[in-house]
């Protein structure tokens, strides 16, 4: 399957969409008319598809029109009366693929030049500061072939948006300051993934192709492609990103989505003005007739050595481009298949052999002209000793495929997942809507672009006959990734520096796999049980709580119940937290709980993957309480996966030689830690040495060693002897039907473990270690793998309440746009520099995040010269500022959730965390309301200022062990702004050298108290 394991090479299209309807009846909303003009439209579309005219799900009560413009660009106009937040996209089809010769990184390096100013709006952060005073934000991404850009804000304010986003397209600056300082974020963006395994293999694979083939260029771009090179070329940056924009910014490969509350009269009426002046240079989309790899590029295969200690197989072989046949889409029936995890699948087979671990299969983009079908094994050890095996039966399962030949009863499966994915499809967030429609308008007819990725309409045989023919050992690539490999690698890629060697396949594999013959083992899937037929809403509760309510409670559980209002859609969620007194004792039982999730959901896979086909996936995930277990998804069929997994739980046996695969793997996971990003560090260090108990990753490898098949048999049971239970059912489910889920849950545990209830007193939760008043610790290590440092400060700010929450997230809203703007932007301090809330154990502070290519304690510095600065911007800020902020601080928390998943999250997190808050939004808001500018200026003195009297201070300083990193200064002439001065009077640290002591001389918060009276809540049971 696509999703179960990650390609190191590409991202795999999003093939495995599933289907509903019978290819012989059509819908009703494909019945619609294709194509209509509105009397309406502006004098300047071309052409015009009014909302019937657009195929839509059914439960989508947005109103669309789709238009192209005189100048070619194509427009997509969503009309939301209901949004809190509008939205705007423009996806350009050009990429890195255009990069000139000279300058890889230039398509990249021009994104992220068009947010730092146009002749319209000349401050470099004129549109981020707009959207970030409004409730909005934006972002934007370079691939291959696009180049997407995007935003949200609040809705009242998206023609003044929209106005700063159209000037990218029409005059952006370039000016030479920012560009002389940009470049030093694209290198750190580079810099950030030097040591990242998914790009290194990305980018060794496209190097294996054919160096004069686009499809093989460098695309991010560092200093040296983009100023050190040049330069010595008498090549002129800034000249060059004058010219890419003049020359591929063109309205003709453009479109644009937009998204508001008004009326699509009134969003026409705001587009047309601002973009048709966008100018249409009448730039062809590239084709390419043949793909980067040639006849002397197949038959290969690579041995390449990862950072972290990965053991992967990867197959490919390049197809011809599908993207026109989207609607019988003949590479998505094959990854189906080949990628399936039921009962006579490949990965079965391979599992049992212990070889693989997971598998994921199908087809992926490459470029306008072909695409490529990829299959990719996630090995166990011994499978590492057995490639050439493994391949032999992947081409077996290959053969069984062409003997069987097409099999329309598959199709139609598909076909009837797709459109129940479609017709029921969740509501997204505005700004990830927009930039989805924004790329599929470069994909599909404008009348199609809402269903062209999900709906399968054509069944052909013929076309999936022919991607079939194409999975032939004479036109593979192999690529075996293994630390094994560092003995043997002879060669290095230019960018990432990947060590590999490569070599011939030789022809009698080539033979064997050919002429590999058939396996009694692997056959076609069953067909899934597992497809829902009742989309029925329940009947609705009378007198329902317009939020969660505790409708049970027994010595053993507590259960919320809350039937869902709001999305109506035939889904539900069931939450459990499983307390045990003995999962977080200590690392040893830690791992055991850890080790049995893993093993469990490995036995279960083969019965549970046609569940999750069908739209009905659960996930089981130990904590430091104990377990949480989840099923998400249509409500027909959940009673029915809630009991199996139940009573394989309660009476499951381990598979030793799966244990050691899983033991195996859990350990190289916790040893691939030392490689994660020195930011990724910081955080963990942070939560480290805040956390009452947490143990280490060291802690854990340790104990580890120690776990044994039969000592994690023994301690199923005890875990499962005596536990607590906090349930939430939520979606479309009665009460009763909650009821009987909670009372078979309860039953199966007592009849099968013979649960009891815990004591009141080993019912535990962890709490927060507290930072005395005035003081600063710092805490320093290193990260042996990447050449960047981070710092993580957190500046503890006391217990969440309501006013204290309002007052940190207020002085987070104002502080993140100069955040970014300073310490990115001017400073060019790194690519990740993020100041937000950090929270935990009722707990909650200020936390700034950098990762930079300068010392820790000079980037610590200037964080602290920033928020000295800000203490002034704060206090001289006008009211109208002030309240703009505020304003837009409401907005975003008033957003309204988009998915079922996203409301049961929301209810949930108030669970897990014993607050029971569930309308904290509207309280909080409200309270927000009332704060005045004298309120959180007190609170910036009383907790962030230097010489605030509560002010508690931890720093985390994570240093590159090997990478000498900058020391210069930066001077006012290299960023092009003044230097923040550093205060002279920042207090001394006091280092921590030993976590452990240091958290046994600190005192502990108390555990937050819940908002609701729960004895009062059992008293009206």
């Amino acid at each position: 399957m696509f999703s179960r394991a990650t390609s190191f090479f590409r991202s795999a299209s999003p093939s495995l969409r599933k289907v509903k309807f019978s290819y012989l009846s059509v819908p009703s909303y494909l019945q619609a008319p294709l194509r209509s003009v509105s009397a309406m439209a502006n004098q300047n579309a071309l052409e015009t598809f009014e909302h019937n005219s657009i195929i839509r799900s059914d439960g989508d009560k947005r109103i669309y029109r789709a238009m192209k413009l005189n100048n070619g660009l194509k427009v997509v106009l969503v009309s939301d009366p209901d949004t809190d937040k509008a939205s705007a996209a423009l996806d350009v089809h050009v990429g890195f693929m255009k990069d000139p010769k000279d300058l890889p990184g230039l398509a990249h390096f021009c994104e992220h030049m068009l947010f730092l100013g146009t002749k319209k709006y000349e401050e470099e952060n004129a549109y981020n500061k707009f959207l970030s005073e409004h409730g909005g934000m934006s972002n934007a991404y370079t691939s291959s072939e696009n180049t997407n850009y995007f935003f949200d804000v609040r809705s009242e304010n998206l023609p003044g948006a929209l106005d700063r986003f159209a000037q990218f397209f029409l005059c952006p600056l370039f000016t030479p300051s920012a560009t002389d300082r940009e470049v030093n974020a694209v290198n750190s963006e580079n810099d950030k993934n030097l040591q990242q395994d998914p790009w290194r293999f990305n980018m060794l694979d496209k190097a294996l192709g054919n160096p004069d083939h686009e499809f093989t260029s460098y695309g991010t771009g560092n200093k040296d492609t983009l100023d050190t090179i040049p330069k010595s070329k008498g090549i002129n940056t800034r000249d060059e990103l004058l010219k890419f924009h003049s020359k591929y910014y063109s309205s003709n490969i453009m479109s644009l989505a937009v998204l508001g509350k008004e009326s699509l009269d009134e969003l026409s009426e705001m587009v047309a003005p601002l973009f048709s002046p966008v100018e249409n240079k009448s730039v062809e989309i590239p084709f390419w007739s043949e793909g980067p790899y040639g006849p002397e590029h197949v038959k290969k295969i690579f041995y390449a050595v990862p950072v972290k200690d990965l053991r992967n197989l990867s197959v490919s072989w390049t197809i011809p481009d599908l993207s026109d046949y989207y609607s019988s889409n003949p590479g998505h029936i094959l990854g189906h298949l080949i990628g399936h995890e039921g009962r006579g699948s490949l990965l079965s087979e391979l599992k049992q052999k212990g070889w693989v671990n997971s598998l994921c299969g199908g087809q992926t983009d490459g470029a306008n002209g072909f695409m490529f079908f990829r299959i990719d094994f996630d090995l166990s050890e011994e499978g590492l000793e057995h490639v050439d095996d493994i391949l032999l039966m992947m081409f077996q399962y290959i053969e069984m495929l062409r003997k069987e030949g097409p099999q329309e009863w598959v199709y139609k499966e598909c076909q009837q997942l797709s459109d129940m994915i479609f017709r029921f499809k969740d509501k997204e967030k505005p700004i990830n809507y927009t930039s989805f429609l924004a790329r599929r308008m470069q994909k599909y007819p404008l009348p199609e672009v809402l269903s062209g990725s999900y709906l399968l309409t054509e069944y052909r045989p013929d076309l999936i006959t022919m991607v079939l023919d194409k999975l032939v050992p004479e036109t593979m690539r192999i690529g075996v990734i293994a630390k094994k490999f560092a003995d043997i690698a002879d060669q290095k890629e230019k960018w990432y520096g990947t060590e590999y060697k490569l070599e011939d396949i030789p022809d009698e594999k080539i033979k064997k796999w050919k002429n590999c013959g058939l396996t009694e083992n692997l056959h076609l899937p069953p067909r899934n049980e597992f497809i829902p037929t009742n989309f029925e809403v329940v009947p609705r509760e009378k007198d329902s709580s317009a939020l969660p309510e505790m409708i049970k409670e027994t010595g053993l559980s507590r259960l919320w119940f809350k039937q869902d209002d709001k999305f109506l859609l035939p889904k539900a969620c069931l939450s459990f937290d499983i307390s045990s007194p003995i999962a977080y004792t200590d690392p040893l039982n830690c791992n055991m709980a850890g080790l049995f999730t893993e093993l469990f959901k490995d036995a279960l896979n083969e019965y549970a993957y046609d569940a999750e086909l069908a739209g009905l996936s659960y996930d089981l995930m130990n904590t430091v309480c104990g377990m949480v277990l989840q099923v998400k998804g249509y409500h027909e069929k959940q009673p029915v996966l809630l009991r199996k997994i139940l009573e394989k739980l309660t009476d499951f046996k381990v598979d030793p030689k799966r244990f050691e695969i899983y033991k195996e793997m859990y350990m190289r996971g916790l040893r691939n830690f030392y490689a994660e990003e020195p930011y990724q560090h910081s955080i963990y260090y942070t939560n480290n040495l805040m956390a009452e108990i947490q143990w280490t990753k060291a802690e854990l490898l340790q104990s580890a060693a120690e776990v044994t098949a039969e000592k994690l048999q023994e301690f199923i049971p005890n875990l499962l002897s005596k536990l607590f239970i906090e349930a939430l059912i939520y979606g479309n489910v009665t009460k009763q039907q909650a009821k009987e889920v909670m009372e078979m849950t309860e039953g199966i545990l007592k009849e099968k473990c013979g649960t009891k209830e815990l004591l009141p007193s080993q019912y535990k939760r962890y709490r927060e270690v507290q930072i005395p008043d005035g003081c600063y610790y710092l805490y320093q290590t290193d990260n042996k793998v990447h050449k960047s440092s981070s710092i993580c400060i957190y500046y503890q700010c006391g217990m969440q309440d309501t006013l204290p929450n309002m007052l940190l997230e207020l002085l987070v809203q104002i502080l993140a746009e100069p955040c970014f703007n300073i310490l990115r932007t001017k400073e060019q301090l790194g690519y990740i520099v993020f100041s937000g809330v950090r929270r935990a154990r009722g707990v909650q502070g200020l936390r700034v995040i950098i990762q930079s290519d300068r010392p820790p304690q000079y980037v610590d510095d200037r964080v602290e010269a920033f928020l000295n600065h800000m203490e002034t911007v704060i206090r001289d800020m006008s009211q109208e500022e002030y309240d703009k902020h505020v304003g837009a601080l409401a907005t975003k928390r008033m957003e309204k959730t988009k998915k079922i998943n996203e409301q049961n999250m929301k209810y949930w997190s108030e669970i897990i965390s014993n607050t029971y808050n569930f309308d904290r939004d509207e309280i909080e808001v409200a309270c927000l309301k009332t704060v005045k500018k004298d309120d959180l200026i007190m609170f910036f003195k009383d907790f962030v200022a230097i010489n605030a009297p509560h002010r508690h201070k931890l720093s985390i300083h994570i240093m590159p062990s090997s990478e000498e990193l900058n020391t210069n200064t930066v001077s006012p002439e290299d960023n092009g702004a003044d230097l923040l001065p550093v205060p002279t009077n920042l207090p001394k640290p006091c280092v921590v050298d030993d976590i452990a002591d240091f958290k046994r001389h600190l005192g502990l918060y108390p555990l937050p108290k819940p908002f609701i009276d729960i004895g009062k809540a059992k008293s009206k049971l």
